[in-house]
């Protein structure tokens, strides 16, 4: 049975309070529905500033997804962690984590947009040193125990439920994304299939004498939606995956590597491209793929269309991977 994730960003270029309200609540009326039908994972993930409405407050909605549902897991993929203050990140992990039943995991990335960094004040050269200092910062916060931060004594608490502590990976594309996972010793999150990248990483733990695990999207981890005529959708709905692959396509210079990366400009070179793919049922189904990454309201995706598609994912796909 194949991992299965439901992915929001909560894009859409021009939407009112009104209708991004709407959007919201239809999002967590999704991710119950798919909990009820045993999907593995709501995934989110934060930008800032982005003019079509890019999610920025990724925790606040994973507490809100984490409280509508039981059992699956909620993905931070990824908290941009130079731009976050440690100790009120660790505390809000903290009190997801109680909250969840440890049902939260976070990737925790560097980040690619230097625009983010310098609207939040942050010195874009020195992000490795507070990445590494975040990272560090929390794994002793959630101890319990004080400890020495910038100068001074501090403790955090609540102490989180999951032990040792809740599920953080490092991600990235580099060398120094696997090296600061393998010194932590904490799993690492390649942002794409990268094996070369992984048996660095995996030197690396030899190296520093930790241990750790690898998270990696398989060769191809193409974003999903679920339609009876996909010829249909891609001609009234491509244009939403067009905005979003555009959008990506605009921040990430040459040497960023994502799984999600498009080169198209137009729906007809995305729609031969496959990282977005519109699909029958069966057709799903028939992909073999070991992770499916179903986006229902991709770059403003209509709500009814978005339901559409995931009620497909939950009534004929999961049925069928099951028998």
């Amino acid at each position: 049975m194949p991992v299965t994730v439901v992915r929001f960003n909560l894009v859409a270029p021009g939407a009112s309070p009104a209708e991004l309200g709407a959007r919201y609540r239809a999002a967590l009326e999704m991710a119950a529905y798919a909990d009820e039908h045993g999907v593995t994972t709501v995934q989110t993930e934060e930008h800032h500033g982005v003019e079509n409405n890019w999610l920025p407050s990724p925790f606040v909605f994973a507490g809100a997804v984490l409280g509508a549902t039981r059992r699956l897991a909620v993905t931070v993929s990824a908290v941009i962690g130079p731009l976050h203050d440690p100790l009120r990140l660790a505390e809000d992990i903290a009190v997801l984590d109680l909250l969840s039943g440890g049902r939260l995991l976070t990737v925790a990335g560097i980040g690619y947009r230097r625009e983010e960094y310098d609207r939040a004040g942050v010195d874009w050269k020195r992000r490795g040193r507070l990445q590494d200092e975040l990272l560090e910062t929390v794994l002793k916060a959630w101890t319990g125990e004080e400890f020495e931060y910038r100068g001074r004594t501090v403790r955090v608490t609540p102490r989180p439920g999951s032990d040792p502590h809740p599920l953080l990976l490092v991600g990235g594309s580099s060398k120094a994304a696997a090296r600061r996972a393998a010194r932590l010793g904490l799993p690492f999150f390649p942002s794409a299939h990268l094996p070369e990248l992984e048996t660095y990483y995996k030197e690396r733990l030899v190296e520093y004498g930790t241990q750790g695990w690898t998270m990696m999207p398989g060769a191809e981890t193409p974003l999903l939606h679920l339609a009876e005529d996909p010829d249909r959708a891609w001609a009234e709905y491509g244009r939403h995956f067009l905005h979003e692959a555009r959008t990506y396509a605009s921040w990430q210079s040459g040497e960023i590597r994502s799984a999600v990366r498009s080169g198209a400009t137009t729906v007809e070179e995305l729609r031969a491209e496959g990282v977005y793919r519109i699909l029958t049922p069966d057709a799903c189904v028939a992909q073999g793929l070991d992770n499916l990454v179903l986006h229902p309201l991709a770059g403003g995706m209509p709500l009814e269309e978005g339901w559409r598609s995931l009620r497909l994912l939950a009534e004929r796909v999961l049925p069928a991977l099951e028998g």
